[in-house]
């Protein structure tokens, strides 16, 4: 926060009390322990608490000041300063996936069939929860894939390929279960920094009469968007194509898809139904993932034993974060080689590598993402 005020400077209980007994005449004894010191010590200490309080108040009646940097708080003082703009903080979502239910051919799966993954007894993980979102029945080979939603919302139901195991609804016919990828787009209820910067990109960049920072605030206004892409004349005149990623910087999920073009133009001809104005036809869709494939020989330190598996992880999570930086920016659409050469050499435990490939090019070649298109991690190869 900025230097307070004059009038909350120097309000410490011991400069508080020392201001009132200047104000006592000399010949009256104002020691410690004296009458008029006992009588105005507590004065001054109700007095500093009410400095502090002022001070608090000024603190929590500014959007930059009341917001927190700790991502597990949420000021209610800054959701009362942002929804005087309209703006409300999103809620967390649930994330999405599919399952594969294997068994004997014919046996229908239910609508509202719960899974899950194993709990863990050893480390105290519980077990996540998901729901079938339709009813499946097992094809002649004793196979069905069905669309699957947490039952809580929020980052932890974002789990790996491979871990859904459990029946928790007992579904006669039915021996095993699985996920063949991750679930997705679950999403935490925003951070205080989040809608900061929503506040402040409304705030600061106005969007009206359907301007395209309109249409970004609008989209940004459905719980799980991680960032919007507009693009005018899609398809010629009158249409518009908003490209979405959820808050890990991927494809949105289609319930998060959905969401936005019932919130912006549900009907999708121009009627103007929903916030879109009367004329564009809005359409909402993922961005087009584009997988960034990396291969790399590597040569490991010795004062640190390391295996392959925890480089390649350590190399995956830093590409990993760069490309959610770089998601979804115009002004430089590349995936650059040295920026990932740099991810390499910033892991303490690798010494230096040779053969880096990006999406089987051996050149040092950067890769430009196009329009609507995000780039993701793929496959990572390291060896030695």
């Amino acid at each position: 926060m900025a230097d307070l005020p004059q009038y909350l400077q120097e309000q410490t209980e011991e400069e508080i009390l020392n201001r009132m007994l200047d104000k006592v005449p000399s010949d009256i004894d104002k020691s410690e322990g004296s009458f008029i010191w006992d009588a105005q010590a507590p004065v001054a200490f109700m007095l500093s608490e009410a400095a502090i309080w002022a001070q608090e108040l000024l603190r929590r009646g500014f959007a930059s000041t009341a917001a927190s940097d700790t991502d597990n708080f949420r000021s209610a003082e800054l959701d009362l300063r942002t929804a005087e703009h309209g703006i409300t903080r999103r809620v967390a979502v649930a994330s999405s996936g599919r399952v594969v239910f294997a068994g004997k051919p014919g046996t229908k799966v239910p609508l509202g069939t719960f899974v899950a993954t194993p709990a863990d007894d050893v480390s105290g993980e519980l077990a996540v929860e998901f729901v079938t979102t339709k009813a499946v029945v097992l094809d002649e080979n004793g196979a069905a894939s069905a669309a699957i939603r947490a039952v809580t919302p929020g980052k932890n139901s974002n789990v790996p390929a491979g871990v859904i195991q459990v029946m928790f609804s007992s579904v006669s016919g039915i021996t095993s279960v699985t996920n063949p990828e991750p679930t997705r787009s679950g999403a935490d209820t925003e951070t205080d920094q989040s809608l900061l910067e929503r506040f402040y990109a409304k705030v600061r960049s106005q969007g009206t009469s359907g301007n395209k920072a309109q249409y970004m605030q609008w989209a940004n206004e459905i719980a799980g968007i991680g960032g919007v892409e507009v693009v005018p004349l899609w398809k010629g005149p009158g249409t518009v194509a908003l490209y979405l990623l959820d808050t890990d910087k991927r494809a949105a999920s289609a319930e998060i898809v959905e969401a936005v073009q019932q919130h912006i133009d549900p009907t999708r001809d121009g009627q103007g139904e929903g916030l879109a104005p009367a004329g564009p036809i809005v359409t909402a869709m993922p961005a087009e993932e584009v997988a960034i494939d990396i291969t790399v020989k590597v040569q490991r330190t010795q004062e640190k034993p390391s295996t392959l598996e925890e480089i390649r992880k350590l190399i995956g999570d830093g590409i990993q974060a760069y490309l959610q930086q770089i998601a979804f920016n115009r002004k430089d659409p590349l995936v650059r080689y040295t920026r990932i050469a740099a991810v390499l050499l910033d892991i303490p435990i690798i010494v230096d590598y040779s053969d880096l490939t990006v999406n089987g090019n051996t050149a040092q070649q950067n890769i430009e993402i196009g329009s609507g298109e995000v780039a993701v991690l793929g496959m990572v190869s390291v060896s030695e």
